[in-house]
């Protein structure tokens, strides 16, 4: 669906990211450093309201950043050999590490015709039937888009193995968690919930939801971290780490 406000997003995304890389090409030597693609970069370009979204080299996102980010420093970490369900793999930098790192690597969608990743798979989070099949199952900016949550989170952690991990990031605003209707149309979903196919907002309450789910749950936010490393690799976003 085809919206002013996407049109808007996309060619702030477009124009700003092209002068970066213009910069680059003259030489300009970058202050800044992108945790995805290991480059020096100038700046990060615009998406929306943030001005420092993507890294102009790679087009990595800020949460995308923060993953990198956790892993590297080993507040988060992968097991050798592991089995990861990589859900909406559109990060290609986290597609390369997740496969690299795991023995059993799932990259899935419940439309795997919309990504070029090898290997993907169809898996409808909402008929997930695995049982401790997983070490780690990664969705960003897939909460927020299925019919039950309570379902899919429940279907995560009957998946997970015994110490497996959910590494869960969704849109946040300040409020508490709001859900719409199925049935609301792509606009006035874009105006409650910022998106045409969102069918929900979470807050920081969504923690609360995975804990009904019988998972632990770990917050660890951007702003909680080094303020010059945030500031350095323009990391944002929130990282639910969840447990079995």
């Amino acid at each position: 669906m085809i919206t002013a406000q996407r049109v808007a997003k996309a060619a702030g995304k477009h124009l700003t990211r092209a002068a970066l890389r213009l910069r680059m090409a003259a030489g300009e030597k970058g202050a800044y450093g992108c945790p995805a693609c290991h480059a020096t970069v100038p700046g990060f370009f615009r998406y929306g309201e943030a001005r420092a979204w993507g890294c102009p080299r790679c087009g990595s996102s800020p949460r995308e950043r923060l993953m990198h980010y956790l892993l590297d420093r080993g507040t988060i970490a992968l097991p050798p050999g592991g089995a990861v369900l990589h859900c909406a793999p559109n990060e290609g930098s986290l597609v390369e590490r997740f496969r690299s790192g795991a023995g059993d690597y799932v990259p899935a969608d419940i439309d795997p015709s919309r990504y070029t990743v090898p290997g993907m798979q169809r898996v409808d989070l909402m008929e997930l039937e695995h049982e401790a099949r997983f070490d780690r199952i990664y969705a960003s900016h897939v909460m927020e888009h299925v019919p039950d949550d309570a379902r899919v989170l429940s279907n995560i952690a009957r998946s997970l193995k015994p110490g497996g991990e959910a590494w869960l990031i969704v849109p946040l605003w300040a409020k508490p968690s709001e859900d719409g209707a199925m049935d609301l149309s792509g606009r006035e979903r874009e105006r409650r919930f910022g998106q045409w196919d969102h069918v929900r907002q979470y807050g920081l309450d969504f923690a609360e939801r995975i804990a009904t789910a019988g998972l632990s749950v770990e917050v660890i936010a951007a702003r909680d971290l080094p303020p010059g490393d945030v500031a350095t690799m323009a990391i944002d976003d929130v990282l639910f780490r969840a447990r079995r």
